[in-house]
């Protein structure tokens, strides 16, 4: 079986960061290892506004000493870091590891905003992390913010910004056009370097969207895992993501979150009405 890590938050609301990374592993098949950078909690009496507590270095450097110490990993993801030392430990495990399938899910930028969430994290991940990824994954809004550009308008302006970030090291980017790109579809932007490709999906008229990006990124982490290259891994992560969308479920008066198990219809398992439960 294929073994994958994720570095990144933990949404107390199940619906993005670790707990979206560890669904999406396990609807892929592949083993999934975590280590928390930071706790994202929503408080309810301040309109579900985001707060992110950054958990030390130290702490995430044990985690790391833990999931290293077994079998080589096949790939692994970053999203929320917390902080530049979680950056740099983060940094220091892919290299001493020796580890050649990276996803750098750049988060720094609430959802529906363009309000960073860690402002230094963004040196950070632009120095220390995009270097030795092997694909990134940033948003509109993170694009912008990578690429300095600011506000994207449409593909043009988003190849330019794929153009600066893969200068920045990454090996291939894929922008991901969501809502703001105020498309009639769901547009996506792959470069690798030389060639852009242009990905284009079902737009959903929902809100059923929070988590979809760390989906995204631990779609695609998942797929190289276990043998896509990476372009099939990046349309594949995208197919797996719109039914996720699709069948979005209702959590709290915030957002809605993505299914995960949508793709696979995960709902049906361990049905006994349908005879689903099976064991030995």
């Amino acid at each position: 079986m294929k073994k994958v890590l994720t570095i990144a938050g933990s949404d107390s609301t199940g619906g993005a960061g670790i707990q979206a990374d560890l669904k999406t592993f396990q609807e892929f098949g592949v083993f999934g290892f975590s280590s928390l950078t930071s706790i994202v909690t929503m408080d309810p009496s301040t309109g579900w506004s985001h707060e992110v507590t950054e958990l030390p270095g130290e702490l995430l450097q044990k985690q790391l000493v833990s999931v290293f110490a077994g079998d080589k990993l096949d790939a692994l993801k970053t999203g929320m870091m917390g902080n530049e030392r979680n950056i740099q430990i983060a940094r220091e495990a892919i290299k001493e590891n020796q580890m050649a399938m990276v996803v750098v899910d750049p988060v720094i930028a609430c959802k529906g905003t363009a309000q960073v969430l860690q402002p230094k994290s963004v040196e950070g991940i632009k120095r220390y992390l995009l270097p030795q990824a092997l694909i990134t994954t940033p948003n509109l809004v993170e694009a912008g913010i990578l690429s300095e550009l600011g506000d994207l308008k449409d593909v043009n302006d988003m190849k330019e910004a794929a153009k600066r970030i893969y200068q920045l090291g990454a090996k291939h980017v894929v922008i991901k056009g969501g809502h703001r790109l105020n498309a009639t579809q769901a547009l996506d932007l792959f470069y690798d370097g030389q060639n852009f490709e242009v990905l284009v999906g079902e737009l959903f008229a929902t809100e059923y969207n929070h988590g979809a990006g760390c989906t995204f990124a631990a779609a695609i982490t998942a797929a190289l895992a276990k043998g896509y290259p990476v372009f099939e891994a990046v349309q594949l992560a995208k197919d797996f993501v719109a039914a996720a969308i699709n069948q979005g479920v209702h959590i709290n008066p915030y957002v809605g979150h993505v299914w995960h198990g949508a793709y696979h219809q995960a709902q049906n398992r361990m049905n006994p009405t349908t005879g689903g439960a099976t064991h030995d």
